[in-house]
Order: structure tokens, then C-alpha cells, then sequence
């Protein structure tokens, strides 16, 4: 059998087009700046090496580098779809490697920060929540100022041991505030957990049916940064105010961990709120102590202002 080298160029030879064009499409490649620069710095290749390997430089020459030709990651034009080419010599050979281009890193740290907002039934719409969007108005500057000093600090010094205790009227925005704060984390790849309370004492409630309670107590305890929405929304039972809620918080306290509270009621009135049991009791001590757990792991900061929920 004839090599298949001279049986090309024998062809090549007896198609006087395609050899037209198998030069022109050489010449093209051999003129590629790029490749020309990567030639000239490896004179060690040989004339005949180069011709053998004229696909892989038209190969490299035809595709997009680091996203020059790509306007995003899901319209890349490569071969291997967030891969750029580079060109590499092994033995006087030349090779094609691919490392992952611009478009897709940056699309790799999107989906990756996406991951580091969780929720536990909150809207979507809190979950898209900006500093940028939050209305600065004289009844929200305290609040605002208060975030912006906690971000100065994540950026200086990293996280705080203390977040934020929002309270004020329904409808102010103090949910929004936190979605606000959670993106802001969220560009610092800080991750957060936003719970809305009602459904939280529902849900660990369930957990005690699947045994999945203490696993999901952990998770709350040991996130990078916790929210609770909508603290004393709802009369709880000693049990949750004590094991489940107490627990948490003396664990972060411990341990120098954010949280961040949102609650119609100031710190003065939740501990009249947690004091009242679901069965009727009073207990002030108790409630005194998980006010006192607020306290070490945020501050207290007043939102006021009309019901935007009616706008």
C-alpha cells in the first residue's frame, strides 16, 4: 500500500483546484501573526514538520482565542465549546492543548455564586434584591449606613461577628434589605442562608418525623452568614424557642458568626413575644436569654417608613 502522504499529493496533483486552494489556505496559515510569532520561537521545527501538521495551526488559526470571536460562553464557536487553544511543541511536534477561555471561567464563578444564596421559602424576587435598588430615603439611611459599615468591615477585615436586627412596620422593605445584603455577599463569595421563619419552625417540626432534625441544625449553625425573616411572627413552643432557636444562636455566638434578623417587633417587644408559649405559659427567663443571644450576634437597627407593599 502507498503511503498516504504521496498519495495525496498525487492527487493533489490531478486536482488542480483543490491544490489551488490547499495553497492559499497554507499561505493564510503560515501569515497568521499568531502563528508566525509561535514559528519564530521555535526554529527547532522542520519545513516538512510544519506541512504535517498544517491542520492543527489551520486548527488553531480558524477558532476563537480567549473569547475574541465569542460574545458570550453559550455562543462559542470552538471545537470544544469554552476552550481556547494554545500551541505547544513535544519532541519537535506540534500540539494542540485547550485551557478553559475568559467566558467560561466567568461562567463557572457565575453558576458558583449563584450556589452560595440559599433560601428557605423566600421569594424569588427578595432573592434578586441590590444595594443599588434600595430606596435611600431619610427613614431607610440608618439601616443603609448600618450595611454599608458591615461591608466596609467584610472588605477590610472580613466578617463581622454581628449582623443586623431590622425591625419595624409591615411593609417597609426589611425583607428586601436582606436579599440586598445576601447579593452583596454573594460578589464577595461569602455565602448566605435566608430563612423565613414560620416556615422554619414548620420544617424542623417535620425533620423530627425523617430524623433529619440534627443534621439540618447543623447546616444553620455552621453557615458562613444566616438570615431569619419574620422573627416572632407566630407563637412558638418552648421546645423550638430553647433546643432548636436557643441552640443556633449560642452556637454562632460561640463561634463569632453573623446573623441577620428581620421582626415587627423591637428586641424589647420579641422578648415579650418569646416569652408566651403555645400552651399559654409566661417565661421571661428563657425568652431574656435568647434576647441576650440576639444581641451578641447583631445589632439592632430601626426601619421605618410607609407600607410599600401597597405601592
Amino acid at each position: 500500500m502507498k503511503p498516504v502522504q504521496s498519495t495525496l499529493k498525487k492527487w493533489m496533483n490531478e486536482n488542480k483546484n483543490f491544490k489551488e486552494n490547499y495553497i492559499k489556505i497554507k499561505n493564510e496559515v503560515l501569515e497568521d501573526p499568531e502563528i508566525k510569532e509561535f514559528l519564530s520561537l521555535h526554529p527547532e521545527l522542520t519545513r516538512q514538520e510544519i506541512d504535517k501538521n498544517l491542520i492543527k495551526l489551520y486548527e488553531y488559526k480558524t477558532q476563537s482565542k480567549q473569547c475574541d470571536k465569542c460574545n458570550s460562553f453559550g455562543s462559542c464557536i470552538n471545537m470544544l465549546n469554552g476552550y481556547s487553544p494554545i500551541l505547544k511543541t513535544d519532541n519537535n511536534e506540534i500540539h494542540i492543548q485547550y485551557e478553559k477561555c475568559h467566558n467560561h471561567l466567568a461562567h463557572e464563578k457565575q453558576k458558583h455564586q449563584q450556589k452560595l444564596i440559599q433560601s428557605l421559602y423566600m421569594p424569588k424576587e427578595i432573592l434578586h434584591a441590590s444595594m443599588a435598588t434600595l430606596q435611600s430615603d431619610g427613614q431607610r439611611m440608618k439601616a443603609i449606613d448600618a450595611i454599608d459599615e458591615f461591608l466596609v468591615h467584610v472588605n477590610s477585615s472580613g466578617l463581622p461577628s454581628k449582623g443586623i436586627y431590622f425591625y419595624g412596620p409591615f411593609g417597609v422593605g426589611k425583607t428586601f434589605f436582606l436579599g440586598a445584603i445576601a447579593n452583596e455577599l454573594r460578589k464577595r463569595n461569602i455565602a448566605s442562608m435566608i430563612i423565613y421563619m414560620p416556615e422554619f419552625v414548620r420544617e424542623i417540626k417535620a425533620s423530627l418525623k425523617d430524623d433529619s432534625i440534627n443534621t439540618k441544625i447543623e447546616y444553620f449553625k455552621k453557615a458562613e452568614v444566616l438570615m431569619i425573616d419574620d422573627i416572632g411572627a407566630e407563637s412558638q413552643s418552648a421546645w423550638f424557642r430553647d433546643e432548636i432557636l436557643g441552640s443556633i444562636l449560642q452556637y454562632r455566638m460561640m463561634e463569632g458568626l453573623p446573623v441577620f434578623f428581620t421582626s415587627n417587633y423591637n428586641l424589647d417587644q420579641l422578648e415579650g413575644q418569646l416569652a408566651k408559649t403555645n400552651r399559654g405559659a409566661v417565661e421571661t427567663v428563657k425568652a431574656g436569654r435568647i434576647i441576650e443571644r440576639i444581641k451578641q450576634v447583631s445589632k439592632e437597627v430601626q426601619i421605618s417608613g410607609e407600607n410599600r407593599r401597597n405601592n
